[in-house]
């Protein structure tokens, strides 16, 4: 039976994925700092919760030699630890520039220093880390978190071939707005939800399931042999805009 390591795994997408691979009988260890969410998540889900905080490296490496103790060897990893920064770079301080950067590439950086070992003694292993439409298509007011999860689709390649010689592989879903607790300001927001709407070729924002079933493609056998790629699950919003009808 599979074993997964979710960080951010009280969050929208990283619950989702739980409730999926748990319905599929793997075996989930869920790591957040929020105990309450975590704890609630693993009731429903019955996957194994760790509190720590990923930014922590020493607790979190610690963490990790637990989960491999009391749950399994790790098998697949996703990261599902990220921010919403929506704010053009001249009113952005120097502060939220390096808290961006903390929460979203410096946890990956982290994070994988502590799975990466286990799986290449085992010689095998299959990671899931998450960009955003902004790294790869001009966004207004995105310059921050563009910037962090681009970081994040350079980790993805490099790494990818760094440990492809131990059967590793590293892959990343690139969402663009999704209906999770993290965005709700946005998507609760009538305004910003139908313009967002408006932008999305396919007429809609997503969903929790929509990324997390990338996400389970990427640690399933059926993407054996697909790694260092960067999965766009962003209603065609990267592909070009939707058309615009034309009043005679």
């Amino acid at each position: 039976m599979q074993t997964v390591l979710i960080t951010g795994g009280s969050g929208g997408i990283g619950a989702e994925l739980a409730r999926r691979l748990r319905a599929q009988g793997a075996n989930v260890a869920i790591v957040a700092r929020s105990v309450e969410r975590l704890n609630a998540v693993a009731d429903e889900t019955g996957a194994h919760a760790f509190p720590a905080d990923v930014l922590d490296a020493e607790a979190f490496a610690d963490t990790v030699k637990r989960i491999e103790t009391d749950v399994g060897e790790i098998d697949g990893f996703a990261h599902a630890v990220g921010s919403v920064f929506l704010r053009p770079l001249h009113a952005t301080s120097l502060e939220d520039w390096r808290t961006t950067f903390e929460t979203n590439a410096t946890s990956a950086f982290i994070a994988l220093k502590a799975v990466m070992p286990l799986m290449m003694r085992r010689r095998r292993g299959s990671v899931v880390l998450f960009s955003t439409v902004a790294a790869s298509t001009g966004l207004p007011n995105h310059e921050t978190i563009a910037a962090a999860k681009s970081a994040i689709e350079g980790l993805v390649r490099s790494a990818s071939i760094s440990y492809a010689r131990y059967g590793i592989r590293v892959n990343a879903v690139a969402p663009a707005l999704t209906r999770t607790p993290l965005s709700r300001s946005l998507w609760e927001n009538e305004m910003t939800l139908k313009a967002s709407v408006a932008m999305h070729p396919l007429g809609r924002i997503g969903e929790p399931g929509d990324i997390a079933a990338a996400a389970m493609y990427f640690l399933s056998d059926a993407s054996a042999w697909t790694t260092g790629q960067i999965l766009g699950v962003d209603g065609g919003l990267s592909a070009g805009s939707p058309p615009v009808t034309l009043k005679p």
